[in-house]
């Protein structure tokens, strides 16, 4: 289904004043309740995301504070760990707190030994983000609110439930994005009847690669 121009619009806008969800579910029934039936998650399983994100979040910035700047993204209970952290132990700890918890069935921990990032890289990574997130709207067959998408130091890290010609899509209109370094992606590929099934039921497949592929 192809979204009208002014829903298009809609959306861009939320992504470059960079509301977060919750903004977006207060912003009223209708788009909320839009925004959930066009992501091929069920409802509950978004919850247990977005709990997965709070809680290992607010823990790990809590217990390594300065040493520490880490990013929780999870999808479909998928977890991605991104950002810096001042050594190897710091960041074997964050990733052996994650794998313990009962509701993450994966997790990819990217962290790079290093200084924390500047703002001005912070901010640079959002604008990418942001870019790419609207690129991806306007772009055909491809179901952009099935997907999460992370930049962290220039580089981009896909995360969705996709059948493999969405995922062919997704990747290449990240790889040409300009400012972009390296694309990473960790989808959950399905087939184009396993699509059809989540868009009349909303229930996502939870079989997954052993290991995700890099794309440049």
């Amino acid at each position: 289904m192809k979204i009208s121009s002014i829903a298009k619009l809609f959306v861009v806008l939320l992504i470059a004043s960079q509301v977060t969800a919750c903004g977006v579910l207060a912003v009223g029934g209708v788009a909320a309740g839009a925004s959930i039936a066009a992501d091929r998650r069920t409802p509950g399983v978004q919850a247990i995301d977005k709990g997965i994100e709070l809680e290992a979040g607010n823990a790990l910035a809590k217990k390594f504070g300065d040493n520490a700047h880490i990013n929780v993204t999870s999808f479909n209970q998928k977890v991605l760990l991104t950002g810096e952290v001042k050594d190897a132990d710091i960041k074997g700890e964050a990733g052996s707190y994650v794998k313990a918890m009962k509701n993450a069935r994966s997790v990819f921990n990217e962290l790079i030994i290093g200084p924390n990032s500047s703002y001005t890289a912070r901010a640079n990574d959002s604008y990418l983000e942001s870019k790419i997130k609207t690129q991806m709207i306007f772009t055909d067959q491809l179901p952009s609110n099935s997907m999460a998408i992370v930049a962290e130091g220039s580089s981009i890290y896909l995360m969705g439930i996709l059948t493999q010609n969405e995922a062919d899509i997704a990747k290449k209109v990240a790889s040409n994005t300009n400012g972009v370094k390296d694309v990473y992606v960790y989808f959950d590929i399905i087939s184009q009847e396993e699509k059809v099934r989540l868009e009349k039921q909303g229930k996502a497949d939870q079989t997954q690669p052993s290991s995700p592929p890099k794309f440049q």
